[in-house]
């Protein structure tokens, strides 16, 4: 297993998301967008919109590298030495406010020094929680961690947990997932297994959304539903530009910006003192968007 391996490996995946993500929604494409890095590397943005149930998505790969720009240095306390890093990122913001808003995220990085890890994660952001939907989406990631370490998705679910949390909003983005970063090991079969487990994740993804693609756009809604889906947004916009690590990661390493910042939605909206009514979906949603919920 070496960098190049990783990098096709993740290549693949990008290609097998694309492919399925396209099957499902039926009608949009997705457009390729090629791109080097001044510093170093490149990669592929994949973007895909006004589709019949994906209204804006993108699935980008990149393998970038270079000498590590201080602030990654002095911010992951590591010496100084050239970088490497690759992966995968998804954003899928659906048309119908009653399919969820998911991401997915894959990584490798490493250093000429001989530092390298892995990380990733996957979490589920609905516009209204459904708890059937949750559990679902829970046990299929529960699953997939189990065939390699049956402690992964405790762990990874409570930092989904931590890592997911609007800290000015004191709530939850979405109804999380896992999340994980730094996993390595001086044992490369041990090493292996981890990338093994990291492509898993990677494969999970259409599964999991293509299952929500084709059991929830049809389900009905209104303008209420569409206004409260533009609110919502503009929590998943807050979380992005304020706490998200990954996109700090991009603008510090003089990232890609259209890149970085495909995860944005098209359209969103902020109401200043916004009161949800008492008894309300929404308010139920509201209630289910805290830490340590158990969905399986």
């Amino acid at each position: 297993m070496n960098k190049d391996q990783i990098a096709n490996d993740f290549k693949k995946i990008q290609d097998h998301i694309c492919k399925e993500l396209e099957l499902a929604d039926g009608k949009a494409i997705f457009k390729e967008d090629l791109w080097k890095r001044q510093e170093g590397g490149g990669g592929r943005t994949r973007i895909i919109q006004n589709g019949n149930i994906i209204e804006k998505g993108g699935v980008a790969f990149s393998a970038v590298e270079g000498p590590t720009p201080d602030k990654i240095l002095q911010k992951l306390n590591l010496e100084k030495s050239d970088f490497f890093a690759t992966g995968v990122s998804i954003v899928i913001h659906p048309e119908s406010p009653m399919v969820p808003i998911i991401h997915m995220n894959i990584r490798y990085f490493e250093m000429s020094n001989g530092v390298n890890w892995f990380g990733g994660g996957i979490d589920l952001t609905p516009h209204y929680v459904d708890e059937k939907d949750a559990k679902f989406f829970h046990q299929a990631v529960k699953d997939t961690c189990d065939q390699f370490d049956e402690s992964y998705y405790p762990k990874f679910k409570k930092w989904a947990d931590d890592y997911f949390f609007i800290k000015h909003r004191n709530e939850t983005r979405g109804v999380g997932g896992i999340f994980f970063d730094r996993l390595t090991s001086k044992d490369p079969e041990e090493m292996n297994s981890i990338f093994e487990f990291v492509k898993a994740i990677g494969y999970l993804f259409p599964k999991v959304y293509t299952h929500f693609m084709k059991n929830n756009h049809s389900i009905p809604f209104g303008k209420n539903e569409k206004s409260w889906q533009a609110l919502r947004r503009g929590r998943y916009v807050e979380f992005n530009l304020v706490w998200d690590a990954g996109t700090k990661f991009g603008l510090d390493t003089n990232g890609r910006t259209e890149s970085i910042l495909m995860s944005m939605p098209p359209l969103a909206s902020w109401e200043y003192m916004h009161q949800v009514e008492a008894g309300s979906k929404e308010a139920k949603t509201l209630e289910l968007l805290t830490k340590g919920v158990d969905w399986v």
